[in-house]
């Protein structure tokens, strides 16, 4: 399994289960209440997580919420519904075609705010052009204006393909590298631009649920924030397990990892 460092410049607390009103600390807290843009990380299948972000949102009350899970559509779609039950959020968001963890886990951060949605989970058509033909094709107009028509620094190109590869357990072709992170940037644009558009139509503040790998400093979504928007106050929360996240986050708060299946595993089935 990949070794991952944890690099953090602000508080690190230790999370147990079903206490997560009480982990949020009162200077944490008054950061993102008094942020332009909270973005929430996580790690997509430890319910923990979404806990913590549901008691986030409710001391933040965003007047939007940009999801990674969320696509523009589906967002349409339930700005014009009433919804009642995770079936019905479900059915509406096609969740169980999106290959997110179960819905169960993020229903209480639905919950959490009656805040409109904004989607910015990049289809799967649009993921396939970033593969075939780029980030930059995939996103039109906006590409230059997100950076993504500027090819990255050599040696951040090296280190975000060797994170890949160590991601796919070493097990896939050098030659995929590029594409990969060709996509993570066209995610990180398209977030941006969602957060970006729900602020101009809202007012703020905007919350984001997103992963670690978007929400992080020195890679993600802020670097494009930063750019774009230089005057927004935005606070990053990472969420780290037994200590471990990759990356840099104005806080961390950490839970117990889960129990999972290694995922290198499917990789050696298909050897």
């Amino acid at each position: 399994m990949r070794q991952l460092a944890i690099l953090v410049c602000a508080l690190v607390v230790m999370v147990k289960p079903g206490h997560a009103d009480d982990v949020i600390s009162d200077d944490v807290l008054a950061a993102m209440t008094s942020a332009d843009v909270v973005i929430l990380g996580e790690i997509h299948d430890n319910p923990q997580h979404h806990v913590i972000q549901a008691e986030a949102l409710k001391a933040i009350k965003p007047s939007a919420v940009v999801w990674e899970m969320v696509t523009e559509e589906g967002a349409q779609r339930l700005a014009d519904k009433a919804v009642s039950d995770p079936e019905e959020l479900a059915r509406i968001l096609d969740w169980l075609e999106s290959g997110w963890p179960p819905l169960s886990m993020y229903y209480p951060v639905f919950q959490a705010s009656d805040a409109p949605v904004y989607g910015a989970m990049v289809p799967r058509a649009a993921a396939r052009a970033a593969m075939e033909r780029g980030a930059a094709t995939a996103l039109g107009a906006d590409a230059a204006r997100y950076g993504l028509t500027v090819p990255l620094p050599a040696d951040e190109q090296t280190a975000r393909e060797a994170d890949q590869l160590a991601a796919h357990c070493d097990a896939i072709p050098e030659s995929t590298l590029p594409q990969l992170v060709a996509i993570q940037r066209l995610r990180d644009a398209v977030l941006t631009r969602a957060i970006l558009r729900a602020k101009d139509e809202t007012g703020g503040p905007v919350a984001v649920i997103t992963g670690n790998g978007h929400a992080r400093k020195d890679r993600g979504i802020p670097t494009f924030l930063s750019r774009l928007h230089p005057g927004l106050k935005v606070f990053v929360l990472g969420q780290s397990e037994d200590g471990v996240v990759d990356g840099t986050f104005d806080a961390v708060i950490d839970s117990p990892s889960m129990e999972r299946e290694d995922p290198c595993r499917a990789f050696q089935k298909q050897n």
